[in-house]
């Protein structure tokens, strides 16, 4: 069973690498593992730092290589591989767009007519699926001549044609950067919509599996480990994980919210019958919490049903005084958003229930990871989601050194590094059981020789809870609710 990390922000969690070094060696000791998210030039892009100029260098207001060298030989580090797209004021862009045909980097972009090289109705153009209004792609001036480019998510986030030398070229010179910068995990982002397919939505399509195989085997060969990340109908997350070492459980954690929210655990057991061991164990992320994840998905039923999505939100929304309606963005392809806007806390209100969710998250078969405004029990940025109009700015909040140790000290915060620390204990090495107790309680064990632990979640609505006991040769010892567990 491997260990648990936290994902951050560098300058979002006291500024610098260096802050991030000091918790990994001090108070979050317990972690094994850190995801660092695009710290590349430039972090502070249009996409912060999803739309990297430079993605094989790290932006030098952070730090540099030697700082993620020195964490690398303690924590296990993870960085992204974003394989859709680059920036458009990235130097290989502007070269192409300056010397057309004659450009080193002539075919790494993906145009218009690359996908379609006899031409494309309307039906072909609108099947493409995409999480933005409007056309995927963009007008730009290329050697004096206007081609159109994909450009998936924004405008300035031009698409890689991974099927050209150019593309796959640009990929390794990545590869071989992270590799000597020490990472050991490689997440692949946005490759869900990395391969354009005409007659099809282009997302997760048996060529974009292909293409997963394909960049798992040659990240493989850098002695890297893959994650990939999948926000699709749960079926697809269970086709795509046997592919790649680790694939994002991004259904338990709208089925956490649906048990609590109506004092029932039956949807959760259902996924649990069913769900992936190779999992990175989330539950809030940098994007938001994501619902869409656990309902029907083009046609298919889901884990929930679209009223039972639509109850998450609405209490969600009585539960953030109105404010997660607001920052929460409704796509043009769906008639709910896709994920709350709001801080796991906030959403939940209420501790009790809250750590009860990231016990679950720690005690299911995986590697658990902790999004680290949901460590340092965050509440909603709601002055930041003003200044920016970035619905996902809501949970984003930028931490100084002072307020990461006031949050170290709360009960919530302690709870959670006390999950960390249990998880490194020989029973989570062994067998994993669970079981349903009741309408509103779920077990879940682990044992390993004279070692056991059991955590048993109360998902009531008037009085929701949890409880861990820990027993081996010396007798057995409970930790009831948040202040058993912080104590720990």
């Amino acid at each position: 069973m491997s260990g648990t990390s936290i994902l951050v922000y560098a300058e979002r969690v006291g500024g610098n690498l260096g802050e991030i070094e000091k918790l990994l060696k001090g108070p979050l000791k317990d972690f094994n593992g850190v995801h660092v998210l695009p710290f590349f030039h430039p972090y502070d892009g249009d996409d912060a730092g999803f739309d990297p100029i430079d993605h094989t260098i790290v932006d030098p207001r952070l730090g540099d290589w030697s700082d993620f060298k020195r964490i690398s030989e303690t924590h296990e580090l993870t960085a992204d591989l974003i394989v859709n797209h680059a920036s458009n004021l990235s130097p290989e862009f502007l070269d192409w767009q300056q010397k057309g045909e004659a450009s080193e980097f002539d075919g790494m972009f993906l145009t218009f007519d690359v996908v379609f090289p006899n031409g494309a109705d309307e039906e072909g153009i609108t099947s493409f699926y995409r999480p933005r209004p409007g056309f995927p792609f963009t007008a730009y001036e290329v050697d004096g001549k206007r081609r159109l480019v994909w450009t998936t998510f924004m405008p300035s986030q031009v698409d890689i044609d991974i099927n050209h030398k150019a593309g796959q070229d640009y990929l390794v010179r990545i590869l071989e950067a992270l590799k000597s910068g020490g990472v050991k995990v490689v997440r692949l982002d946005a490759v869900g919509y990395a391969v354009k397919t005409p007659g099809t939505d282009s997302f997760m399509t048996p060529e974009t599996l292909e293409f997963v195989r394909e960049i798992t085997k040659l990240i493989h060969s850098y002695d890297m480990r893959v994650l990939v990340e999948v926000h699709a109908h749960y079926t697809q997350q269970l086709e795509i994980s046997p592919l790649v070492d680790l694939i994002y459980d991004f259904q338990t954690a709208p089925l956490l919210l649906h048990s609590f929210f109506t004092g029932t655990v039956d949807r959760l057991a259902d996924w649990f019958k069913i769900r992936p061991t190779n999992c990175l164990n989330v539950l809030d992320t940098h994007d938001g919490y994501g619902v869409i994840d656990g309902g029907p998905i083009n046609g298919k039923p889901g884990l929930i049903t679209q009223d039972e999505m639509a109850a998450i939100f609405k209490k969600a929304e009585e539960n953030t005084g109105g404010h997660s309606a607001i920052a929460s963005v409704i796509p043009q392809w769906f008639s709910l958003p896709h994920q709350i806007n709001a801080t796991l806390p906030n959403i939940v209100a209420n501790d009790e229930a809250y750590v009860a969710m990231r016990a679950v998250q720690f005690f299911l078969p995986g590697e658990p990871q902790v999004y680290y405004v949901g460590l340092f029990n965050g509440m909603d940025d709601q002055a930041l989601f003003a200044k920016t109009g970035q619905g996902r700015d809501t949970n984003r909040h930028v931490y100084t050194p002072a307020e990461i140790d006031n949050a170290l000290q709360e009960p919530v915060t302690k709870a959670i590094i006390s999950l960390a620390k249990l998880r490194n204990l020989t029973a989570f090495r062994g067998v994993f059981n669970w079981e349903v107790l009741t309408e509103n309680e779920i077990q879940l064990s682990w044992n390993k020789d004279s070692e056991g632990l059991k955590l048993v979640i109360n998902t009531s609505t008037a009085n929701p809870g949890f409880r861990i006991s820990i027993s081996n040769n010396t007798g057995t010892k409970t930790l009831d609710g948040v202040e058993g567990l912080a104590n720990y």
